[in-house]
């Protein structure tokens, strides 16, 4: 019998740092961390407030650069990319799902879900189909022309979901995603979340909140810029 092929690195961190000088202090966001998410991961990032998440997620998403150290997205060293290309990488690689949602409010559901491929040049029969299709998957294909005022906050959180899957990304990454909804929408959203890791997405959140956490195969802890631990996600109600 074959061995199982291996999974590829989705995206990774090698001894990665980040400072930042406040007056005459530096500040260690993050402290030479290391990881790695492979394909079809879903892992949960966590840490108490001032444990470096945000700084991490950052970098992650292509908003931020390490002051030392190398991130790679797929096989590719993204560290030191310029402006324009390390937000090419961000609009074509990664897909985002924020607490707020960040749906445009002027926008239906269906202008809302072609946002990243207006920004690549791509809008047109293809867009639409495709948008189409991904609101059916979150199960909200009859109101393509409703706005985001009209929605509730778990109908705004699928479309943002679907818009984030409308560039085909390497990985998802979901920040706090369900914070601002009710416990049983929370539910409704982490189970889409499961379905599409169930797919082969490849998933990363980061949260505080464990029930979240819960939902992953492992979770990060973080603590003053380091790893604390990295432990099964069924472990991770427990704080270091």
């Amino acid at each position: 019998m074959n061995p199982p092929a291996e999974r590829p690195v989705i995206a990774e961190f090698q001894d990665v740092h980040r400072h930042y000088q406040m007056g005459d202090n530096v500040v260690r966001a993050l402290d030479g961390v290391s990881m790695q998410v492979l394909k079809g991961d879903y892992v949960a990032i966590m840490g108490r407030s001032g444990s470096g998440k945000s700084t991490m997620l950052n970098i992650l998403g292509c908003l931020d650069r390490p002051t030392t150290g190398r991130y790679l997205v797929g096989n590719r060293d993204v560290t030191h990319l310029s402006d324009d290309a390390l937000s090419e990488v961000r609009g074509r690689e990664i897909g985002f799902i924020f607490q707020s949602f960040n749906l445009i409010p002027q926008l239906s559901v269906l202008g809302n879900l072609e946002v990243p491929l207006f920004y690549q040049g791509r809008i047109g029969a293809e867009s639409k189909r495709k948008a189409e299709q991904l609101a059916e998957r979150v199960g909200l294909g009859g109101r393509l022309q409703h706005r985001p005022m009209e929605l509730s906050g778990g109908q705004q959180q699928r479309v943002a979901i679907a818009r984030a899957l409308m560039n085909d990304p390497l990985f998802l990454l979901a920040d706090e995603a369900t914070g601002n909804l009710d416990s049983n929408t929370e539910r409704e959203i982490l189970d889409l979340l499961d379905q599409l890791r169930g797919e082969g997405m490849t998933i990363v959140v980061v949260t505080h909140n464990a029930k979240v956490a819960e939902r992953a195969d492992r979770a990060l802890w973080l603590k003053d810029g380091r790893v604390e631990r990295l432990v099964a996600a069924r472990d991770a109600v427990v704080g270091p």
